[in-house]
């Protein structure tokens, strides 16, 4: 299996159970691909590897609060994760422990669904009595934070949830609604150093890929046999105008996230032009591929078996990613969504 020396490390400590306050002062460990060194930054000092002419490629998708509960028949209790809606907008994709076509369910203020049947993938389809449930989940749904932040926090004493975690669990810059995960690379960034960053000469572009439950399932076969779930993303004309404009003129590409980074790959041509519009995505990045879009990357550090750290892998080379972890655990970086950083050049 690959990956397998990661999971010697023993980081169940270093999982960050919040994000660093203020954002920009969580760690930074910046990889060299040329010289095969390590530096251990603090993230405020990012800009000390930025020229004017770069342009850093963030994705703006906004986490909505997609866990909700509904009462069953018979009376039982129910959590339910909203994954994204079908074409009839009354229709979702949901995730759920247990469930059977047929079942009837009800919510608060009226709202009902009923189990219809399924994905190939294995998600419930439930067909609602609206077709925006949106307000709803903003109303009554929560954030849905990763099962290993609620485990650290509850190892710790801590409230598995917190009523700041609507904030929290998210980028600052997030303005596209349909995530169920945060791309977490962005978490970092403040408005402040957002602003430094820009007064610089470097642009700052966004593209939107809305994370689903595909980036975080994790591998359970070889890297070449693993199937990679799509998730919606795209690319504005605006976006695809200075990232071509940046290479035309000797700039670099820094993607902030592996989100950014599939999105940018999979809109990017063979001969390096990036073409704008929207579409479904399952690109897997793994030990092999060829970049044709990515020149740095930013990323946090993953789980052993996760395709983040396949795609950090392939970027980087799997040994050099090996040895940053090996020092990262040995200095207590924080691990995870609300971990320290990585800035691979």
């Amino acid at each position: 299996m690959a990956f397998e020396r990661f999971k010697k490390f023993n980081i169940d400590e270093l999982i960050a159970k919040n994000p660093a306050e203020p954002r920009d002062s969580s760690r930074l460990m910046v990889l060299n691909r040329k010289t095969k060194t390590i530096e251990h930054k603090i993230f405020y000092d990012l800009p000390n590897y930025l020229k004017a002419g770069d342009t850093i490629i963030i994705n703006n998708s906004k986490v909505f609060p997609a866990k909700i509960f509904a009462t069953k028949e018979t009376g039982g209790k129910i959590e339910l994760l909203l994954v994204h809606p079908l074409e009839d907008k009354s229709i979702w994709a949901v995730l759920v422990r247990e469930y059977k076509p047929g079942v009837k369910l009800t919510f608060e203020d009226g709202l009902t669904g009923e189990i219809i049947g399924n994905t190939e993938n294995g998600e419930a389809l439930i067909k609602f009595n609206t077709t925006d449930i949106l307000p709803y989940a903003r109303k009554y749904g929560h954030m849905p934070l990763p099962p290993y932040i609620e485990k650290a926090r509850k190892h710790a004493g801590l409230p598995k949830e917190i009523i700041t975690d609507k904030e929290k669990y998210q980028t600052v810059y997030a303005a596209e609604e349909g995530s169920i995960a945060a791309p977490t690379a962005g978490f970092h960034f403040t408005q402040n150093l957002l602003d430094k960053i820009k007064a610089m000469g470097v642009n700052i572009a966004y593209i939107t890929l809305h994370v689903g439950w595909g980036t975080f399932k994790p591998l359970r076969t070889e890297p070449s046999e693993h199937k990679m779930l799509a998730e919606l993303a795209e690319i504005s004309s605006q976006t695809a105008d200075i990232i071509n404009k940046t290479k035309q003129t000797g700039g670099r590409l820094i993607a902030v996230g592996t989100t950014s980074t599939r999105t940018l790959e999979s809109f990017t041509s063979e001969n390096g032009t990036i073409s704008p519009g929207q579409k479904w995505t399952n690109l897997f990045i793994y030990q092999g591929y060829k970049f044709k879009a990515v020149d740095t990357l930013i990323t946090n550090f993953h789980f052993p078996d996760s395709t983040p750290l396949c795609l950090a892998s392939a970027f980087a080379s799997e040994d050099f990613i090996y040895s940053a972890y090996t020092q990262a655990v040995a200095m207590k970086y924080r691990f995870y969504s609300f971990g320290d950083a990585m800035l691979i050049l």
